[in-house]
């Protein structure tokens, strides 16, 4: 039961390109947005489309497959834990933000909806 503590899963689509940022140790560092999509019936019942974006961050053979495979509209599922921490901006406010570290990424759909095997 402990795996349940902190433990988020996620399928949505990449917002954009992910920023891959290499470290002076050779490790890699992935960090995009992630859209998850909820319908629900509206009070007239039409259809409404709630989207959500998430920070996602993976390092090492995970940020290497996000790399290589995770472009902007490609359809993925996150498995990770939620992790928060907070920074001094250039004005010096405290900024808060709570991410997503992966540590599993599963490829789904294809890359906007082409389907050509690219």
């Amino acid at each position: 039961m402990s795996t349940l503590k902190n433990h988020v899963q996620l399928i949505g689509n990449v917002g954009q390109e992910p920023q891959i940022t290499n470290l002076e140790s050779g490790k890699k560092v992935a960090r995009f947005s992630l859209a998850t999509n909820e319908y629900y019936k509206g009070a007239k019942g039409e259809k409404v489309q709630n989207t959500e974006w998430h920070t996602i961050v993976a390092w090492g053979k995970t940020a290497e497959i996000i790399e290589k495979y995770a472009g902007k509209g490609k359809e993925i599922g996150v498995t990770g834990k939620l992790k928060s921490r907070s920074y001094e901006d250039k004005d010096g406010i405290k900024r808060y933000v709570t991410e997503v570290e992966a540590n599993e990424i599963l490829l789904l759909g294809t890359k906007n909806g082409n389907n050509s095997g690219d």
